[in-house]
């Protein structure tokens, strides 16, 4: 991951911070995995509409690798390859392949490759510079990663990189309304300590720039949607312990003192509390964009020259 500011003028974040977070956050993250298994639930039926039979897939940040056995289940015939920046994320993602495997071994052959005996791949890598040849993959599957980068421009080119022609790029990352409430509460507590304002929470990219970027670097028909999903909680600490396990803090610290930070984080549970609802909950929303895209077939070679198919050149024709 670089460290630059992306064109948005996205506050920067350093991708050796992200992986020790991630590193850190490994033991406990699947006390908050629950978001990421819902999203990989929805986009899975929207990929029940999408005629694909890919021979390589790529789950492009698999974390502790919960996508990677549906993967195998949803394409049997293809081996399944997993890449992530943390280490200690990857390490549960190969941990719970060994033990998914263990017991296939027991059944009989025809039923073992209708489950899928492919066991996944892992390779720990930067979204932008993957450790894979030229369209190596049909199908590259991202659930709730893109966001973790700093450069999202950076990173769809890359994607496209690995993709073979017509290969289908398939994922979900958050949006700007992600945390809006968390974000309000720091930005009062900053004001009304007379502090200066930081950043908090990730910059979340709009769906329309997304989109705008999927095209430039060299996808076609993108299909974009969103929704919002809210998550409620009975107290300000459980949920700034859930985003804890997140890691949503991908930002540099500067020291505060233990007194002033007990005085920040008493100030913004207090904010929070402020925030609960009638129905004595307090609410955290997430915005949940899922997009899908074709890799589209190259408009020029690699020493620029245009690319013209014989079948575009029948269709001027008959036009």
């Amino acid at each position: 991951m670089s460290s630059t500011p992306a064109k948005s003028g996205r506050p920067a974040y350093d991708s050796r911070l992200v992986r020790r977070i991630f590193d850190r956050r490994a033991a406990e993250f699947g006390d908050v995995a629950f978001l990421p298994r819902e999203i990989a639930q929805r986009m899975r039926e929207r990929l029940e509409y999408i005629v694909t039979k890919p021979t390589r897939v790529l789950d492009a940040g698999c974390g502790t690798g919960d996508d990677l056995a549906a993967l195998r289940g949803r394409f049997p015939d293809a081996p399944v390859f997993g890449a992530d920046l943390s280490y200690a994320m990857l390490a549960r993602a190969a941990t719970r392949a060994a033990g998914d495997a263990s017991w296939r071994r027991l059944l009989p052959a025809p039923l073992q490759r209708a489950l899928g005996t492919h066991g996944p791949r892992m390779a720990q890598a930067d979204f932008a510079a993957l450790p894979f040849a030229n369209g190596a993959f049909d199908f590259l599957w991202s659930n709730l990663a893109l966001h973790w980068h700093a450069r999202p421009d950076l990173v769809f080119p890359e994607w496209q990189r690995v993709l073979k022609v017509g290969g289908l790029l398939m994922f979900s990352t958050l949006g700007p309304d992600t945390l809006r409430e968390l974000r309000g509460a720091y930005a009062e507590v900053e004001a009304a300590h007379g502090m200066s304002a930081r950043p908090h929470i990730i910059d979340f990219v709009d769906m329309h720039d997304l989109g705008d970027m999927l095209v430039e670097s060299g996808f076609e028909i993108p299909v974009m949607d969103q929704e919002t999903l809210t998550i409620t909680y009975r107290s300000p600490e459980s949920l700034l312990a859930d985003v804890r396990r997140w890691g949503a803090y991908p930002f540099a610290r500067g020291p505060l003192g233990a007194l002033a930070t007990r005085r920040l984080n008493h100030a913004l549970a207090a904010a929070l509390e402020a925030r609960r609802r009638d129905d004595g909950t307090i609410a955290l929303t997430f915005e949940v964009i899922y997009g899908h895209a074709w890799k589209a077939v190259p408009r020029t070679t690699a020493e620029g020259h245009g690319i013209v198919r014989i079948e575009d050149i029948g269709r001027r024709r008959a036009g």
